[in-house]
């Protein structure tokens, strides 16, 4: 009995201890910025991108396009086993706000690299980025991702503030498969109609410019795309 009430009397102690030591505690703000800061590390606290040039920026991307490559690493459409990983228990709606979260970022640019790439290719890729190859059936980047090439809603992403390393990867992974999209998959498409040195050419001269003033997407429409893309509305 002694015991008994001995332990009674230490629980009812503890109570008000734990209950101040919960006030003490400071606590992580309920944000969406708190809740992606474990993405910072590789992508910026705002999504501004980082010094690995295999990351990319995803501040200011369109909400859809974001959400849709989440969707994608979730769902193994996109192979990449961290991100594969990190988000394959995480619900579509919350995903969603993590898309808009970093849709709404405005960080400033990642300072650009001093292109190493001969002039020749340089001229290649603006040429392929700006005009395209219609004898081959390759429309040009801006055709879909704008004339400043900063994307179109709801999912068309923004191609400048990207790596050079980052844009050959990930066209790469079109071509062989390893990145795939909602039918009809435009970009597989366009990328197995690219040679190696197209490739090249091409993130080469995209990963030199610098971002425009305006990094926002154009509206939806703004553009009629020569492809049909599962990303975009018809």
């Amino acid at each position: 009995m002694l015991r008994r009430c001995a332990l009674t009397l230490a629980l009812l102690c503890a109570l008000p201890l734990r209950a101040a030591l919960a006030q003490d505690t400071p606590q992580a703000p309920d944000t969406m910025e708190a809740r992606v800061g474990g993405c910072a590390s590789c992508h910026g606290v705002r999504g501004e991108g980082t010094s690995n040039e295999y990351f990319p920026r995803l501040a200011g991307k369109p909400a859809g396009y974001l959400f849709n490559q989440l969707l994608a690493f979730r769902e193994g459409r996109r192979r990449y086993a961290p991100m594969n990983y990190l988000l394959a228990y995480l619900t579509p709606d919350y995903l969603r706000k993590m898309a808009e979260f970093y849709a709404e970022q405005r960080p400033p640019p990642q300072p650009i690299a001093i292109p190493t790439t001969p002039p020749a290719a340089l001229a290649r890729g603006r040429d392929l980025v700006a005009n395209g190859a219609p004898d081959r059936g390759i429309p040009p980047c801006a055709a879909c991702h704008g004339p400043t090439l900063t994307g179109m809603e709801p999912g068309i992403p923004g191609l400048v503030g990207l790596r050079p390393a980052y844009i050959s990867a990930q066209l790469g992974a079109w071509r062989y498969g390893t990145r795939t999209a909602l039918a009809p998959d435009c970009m597989q498409i366009i990328a197995s109609l690219l040679t190696e040195d197209d490739v090249s050419s091409v993130a080469a001269w995209l990963g030199s410019l610098p971002a425009p003033d305006n990094q926002s997407p154009l509206p939806v429409g703004a553009l009629t795309t020569p492809l049909a893309c599962g990303s975009q509305p018809r």
